[in-house]
């Protein structure tokens, strides 16, 4: 069995999100062969320097379930992307690039956050590109973390806001670029989360039928997860 879930945004001011993640990595996520987690973890992740609940719990959660024999992959997303080689040795989780193929019991499969389809959406596009950087990211990282703590904070606020301004087109993903891209991997088969709109949606690429999964956020109320099994998937409600 092999789980995928995204978009947890763990804060400290979202303690239920917190007990439930903790508790499928305890109760559902322990024996599985692996789990991926594909971006936005963290609602904020400035360092892995960073002590603030409930980063340390989430940590040694994680280090308890990759200790147990679960292989544990983490894809950074738009919140989380200042995860760091620290965080991988304190949890045993590995880290994956923008865009991992697997093999997903003998089918290529495709993994993304999500961000990277979003097209449309040219201002982010241009923030995504200059902040990961090699420069921006030694520039923020060198920061006291104080600082690091209030800039956080300034930045969810301005998000926020920018959010509202913005149709929902632009921050969905481009259909172009989905197929663009799983025809460049190979892939007749994504998976993927960020905006928050789960699906399953049928497509065609190069005439041939193919398959794009949504990963939904997780709330105060519920969770979801996807289970994939030799046999069959199914979406999890936790």
């Amino acid at each position: 069995m092999i789980l995928f879930i995204s978009d947890l945004h763990l804060s400290l001011d979202k303690p239920e999100i917190t007990r439930r993640f903790l508790h499928f990595l305890e109760h559902r996520a322990v024996g599985a062969e692996a789990l991926y987690i594909l971006g936005d973890l963290f609602d904020a992740w400035i360092g892995d320097d960073d002590p603030t609940p409930p980063n340390g719990r989430i940590k040694a959660q994680l280090k308890k379930l990759t200790d147990a024999g679960t292989q544990v992959f983490l894809q950074p997303g738009n919140r989380d992307f200042l995860l760091g080689e620290r965080f991988c040795r304190d949890t045993g989780v590995k880290l994956l690039g923008d865009y991992q193929v697997i093999d997903l019991y003998g089918v290529p499969t495709l993994l993304t956050h999500g961000d990277l389809l979003c097209t449309d959406d040219l201002p982010y596009q241009a923030f995504r590109a200059k902040s990961h950087t090699p420069e921006w990211t030694r520039s923020v990282l060198s920061k006291p973390l104080l600082l690091r703590l209030f800039a956080a904070r300034w930045y969810r606020l301005r998000s926020f806001w920018h959010k509202r301004k913005k149709s929902q087109e632009i921050m969905d993903v481009n259909q172009q670029t989905v197929i663009r891209v799983m025809r460049e991997h190979g892939c007749k088969r994504l998976i993927h989360g960020h905006t928050h709109r789960p699906a399953v949606h049928e497509l065609g690429v190069d005439g041939q039928a193919a398959r794009r999964f949504v990963l939904a956020a997780w709330s105060k109320e519920a969770g979801q997860a996807l289970c994939w099994t030799p046999q069959e998937y199914r979406i999890e409600t936790i």
